[in-house]
């Protein structure tokens, strides 16, 4: 099994990206990259990043996060967080991600 794939998924103005096993420096330039392409070719309102499979993830993707966030503020968007394990949510904690981006 690929651990490191990245999916992504368009529902009507909805990007939903499944993150992969672990989130760090390797992968984020990928997802960075990828993420506003389809943001601007599908005028995208709503980010949502479905953690269910992740355990790990460094400050790079903690920088994802928050970079996607600025994006969508930007646009007039909104950025969510779902599917996160307890390391994962003691990390956004931690690091105060749940202080500006929801959890659903």
């Amino acid at each position: 099994m690929d651990y490191s794939k990245v999916n992504y998924q368009v529902c009507e103005h909805c990007l939903i990206i499944q993150l992969p096993k672990e989130v760090d420096d390797h992968n984020c330039q990928g997802i960075k990259v990828a993420s506003e392409h389809i943001i601007k070719e599908k005028k995208i309102k709503e980010v949502v990043f479905d953690c269910s499979n992740t355990v790990f993830m460094d400050s790079s993707g903690i920088g994802i996060l928050l970079g996607r966030y600025k994006r969508m503020k930007e646009l007039g968007g909104a950025v969510y967080i779902h599917g996160e394990s307890g390391r994962i949510k003691k990390i956004f904690k931690m690091s105060g991600v749940y202080q500006i981006i929801q959890s659903i």
